[in-house]
């Protein structure tokens, strides 16, 4: 059977088990030449077996690989790479006290004729690239004092300097926002004229259909769909990808409201200067929207203390408040699962059951002592009414997938009770299907009489998880909508003016 000439890379019939488990069953994965091909699916469901295959750190067990009309049974690493294949992972692979240059020919070092490193021209050709890519960088900066972003684009650079022709690009959204994600992407597209062709790996399907041409759906290890993304709809892509149709993504509140439990009346803080006031009532999602800046996590941070007020007053549950730290707030009712997990919510290094028990030693300890009946019984519960996938409650949260171990942190936050649950993003970085699964456990709080003021970046989640929606802009809260009021365009129009021609206030 002859390749297609128009497409780069076809891999056929790939199948890998481990342990006599089917991670990839019978996959065949074709990218066509300077396109952008998205590959999605839930955690699980086999893209990274895929890429590793791709990239010769895995052996396929059956199947072959025809890249650049060259027929392959499988790679080494080192083969990949010669080949034409740059795979930059979601966790970088840098060494932070090396400068870029040194990053970027590290173990492929030019040597001059004496056999020493030629500094002066791996420099050259690092900055040609950094050019390339229109850059503002150095090939004698140290790594370590770039920003992330920047070391990505290092990571882009190091592809590019081995004359890759493909480059798999796995969540590289996962850390960027704003400014540096359209960066990225007018990158991609410069990638895309220069006749290089990108596999786009993310969990963002705004992004996958902003960026991508085509897009293949995993699931299970098998191959759904590949087709053209101008053919899908988000609503057709999700079905695809969880089993589900997008009606069902997003619980509907089946609870009437209940009395106020929350009031936030002019508060400000040194990062918060205009006052903003707000109420959330018992058993409803009270939505905030807006640009990256716009003020979100600074309300946020102020209602739970981790910010001074500088004026302003907090009532939960009719008593008013001055939280001048979290624990103040934790007494008080109050939750925050923030928008960064690994940094802010969890201790990584530590195991399941201590993050997870973190916040009620008091209440499990008995003369200093801890007692292990009582807390494995919160352990199960937790994995029970969340359900967190783990092997052990000793393993580390660190080896937790994202979706778990933002379970994990929320069941943290569970365990005091909390009248009212701040959540920061709270599905950042975790598959469709976890999303849906964690809408159902906010549902379910919500159902219990539990008020949540969630802070999203999605729009679609904004829309389908919010009772209520704020907008805010350049600090300040501009507009209230109630639900049925709502919709993409008028909250993008309100986020990025601040103003709306219609009535904003419900």
């Amino acid at each position: 059977m002859s390749s297609d000439s128009s497409n780069i890379l076809e891999m056929q019939h790939i199948s890998k088990s481990f342990a006599g488990v089917h991670a990839l069953r019978d996959v065949s994965f074709t990218c066509r030449r300077a396109k952008v091909h998205a590959l999605v699916g839930e955690n699980g469901a086999g893209k990274s077996t895929l890429i590793k295959i791709l990239a010769g750190a895995y052996q396929a067990d059956s199947g072959e690989i025809i890249f650049k009309g060259q027929r392959y049974t499988s790679f080494s690493a080192r083969q990949a790479i010669a080949v034409g294949i740059g795979i930059i992972y979601q966790e970088f692979n840098l060494v932070p006290y090396m400068t870029v240059a040194e990053n970027i020919f590290l173990g492929r070092e030019p040597h001059n004729r004496v056999g020493i490193v030629d500094t002066r021209r791996m420099i050259e050709e690092t900055d040609a690239v950094i050019k390339r890519l229109g850059l503002s960088l150095s090939g004698n900066e140290q790594v370590n004092n770039l920003t992330v972003a920047g070391q990505q684009m290092v990571e882009i650079a190091k592809a590019l300097a081995t004359r890759a022709d493909l480059i798999v690009m796995d969540e590289p959204s996962a850390i960027l926002a704003g400014h540096e994600l359209e960066n990225l992407f007018a990158i991609i597209r410069s990638l895309i004229e220069a006749g290089v062709t990108i596999v786009y790996i993310s969990h963002r399907l705004n992004e996958v259909f902003e960026i991508a041409d085509d897009v293949t759906v995993l699931k299970d290890g098998q191959v759904v769909s590949t087709q053209a993304i101008a053919e899908l709809s988000r609503a057709r892509l999700i079905q695809m990808m969880v089993g589900r149709p997008l009606s069902e993504v997003f619980p509907p509140n089946t609870r009437a409201r209940g009395s106020a439990v929350l009031t936030a009346e002019g508060i400000s803080t040194e990062s918060l200067p205009h006052p903003a006031s707000l109420t959330l009532y018992e058993g409803e999602i009270l939505g905030i929207s807006g640009m990256v800046g716009a003020g979100r996590t600074e309300v946020a941070r102020a209602l739970f203390g981790a910010d001074r007020l500088r004026s302003g007053r907090i009532t939960i549950k009719g008593a008013t408040i001055m939280p001048r730290s979290p624990q103040q707030a934790m007494k008080a009712g109050l939750a925050l699962v923030p928008e960064d997990r690994k940094s802010q919510g969890l201790f990584l290094e530590q195991s399941i059951r201590n993050n997870i028990t973190l916040t009620s030693l008091q209440r499990l300890t008995r003369l200093f002592v801890i007692q292990r009946k009582r807390e494995t019984e919160s352990i199960e519960r937790a994995q029970h009414d969340l359900g967190i996938s783990m092997a052990s409650p000793a393993l580390e949260v660190q080896y937790l997938s994202g979706g778990n171990q933002q379970k994990v942190v929320l069941a943290k936050w569970l365990e005091t009770s909390p009248a009212v649950i701040i959540m920061d993003e709270p599905t950042r970085g975790v598959d469709v299907g976890t999303k849906f699964e964690i809408y159902q456990i906010m549902r379910r709080l919500t159902e219990r009489g539990v008020a949540i003021l969630m802070i999203s970046s999605e729009l679609p989640e904004i829309l389908g998880m919010s009772d209520r929606i704020l907008v805010m802009h350049s600090g300040q809260i501009v507009a209230e909508l109630v639900r049925h009021q709502a919709t993409e365009e008028r909250i993008i129009e309100l986020a990025t003016t601040g103003e709306s021609p219609e009535q904003t206030t419900a």
